[in-house]
C-alpha cells in the first residue's frame, strides 16, 4: 500500500480520535481457523460485582464477547460470555475455570447447533445504490 505500519496506525487512531471511526480490528472467522465449538456462558452475576467480575471474565483468552444483559423473572443471568474451542470440552474447560477463579456458581451453558448468518455491514453497495435510486432517485447517490 506504500505507507509504513507506524502512519497507518496513526490514521486510524486519529481518524477514531475525531468520531469518524469507533474502533477498527481484524475479523476472526473462527471455524475457518478450527474453533469448531462454541458456548455462551450466562451467569448470574450480582449487580454489586458486576462491572469488576464482567471485566474479569472478557479478560479470559477464550472469551470473544462479555455481555451485561437484563434479567427477568424467569432469567436470571445477566452477563453473557461467548466463549470458541477446538471441542466442546474446551469450551466447558474455559466455563469452569470462570466459575472457580470468580465464585460465580449460578451460570449455564448454551451451545450454538446452527450459524445462520456471519456477514459484516457493507455500506455504500451496489444494493443499496439501487435502492436508493429506485426509491430516492439519482440525487441520493450523487449526493454522497
Amino acid at each position: 500500500m506504500g505507507v509504513s505500519q507506524e502512519a497507518l496506525l496513526a490514521e486510524g487512531h486519529r481518524l477514531r480520535d475525531v468520531s469518524i471511526l469507533r474502533r477498527f480490528a481484524a475479523i476472526l472467522y473462527h471455524r475457518k481457523a478450527g474453533f469448531s465449538a462454541n458456548a455462551m456462558g450466562v451467569w448470574s452475576v450480582p449487580q454489586e460485582q458486576v462491572e469488576e467480575v464482567g471485566a474479569y471474565m472478557a479478560n479470559f483468552n477464550a472469551v470473544s464477547h462479555c455481555y451485561l444483559r437484563p434479567t427477568y423473572e424467569d432469567w436470571p443471568y445477566n452477563v453473557f460470555t461467548m466463549i470458541h474451542g477446538r471441542k466442546a470440552k474446551d469450551c466447558e474447560a474455559v466455563i469452569d475455570a470462570i466459575a472457580a477463579e470468580t465464585g460465580i456458581t449460578d451460570f449455564a451453558r448454551l451451545y450454538s447447533t446452527k450459524e445462520y448468518k456471519k456477514i459484516r455491514l457493507r455500506y455504500f453497495s451496489p444494493d443499496l445504490d439501487e435502492w436508493e435510486v429506485e426509491h430516492l432517485g439519482t440525487a441520493a447517490v450523487s449526493a454522497r
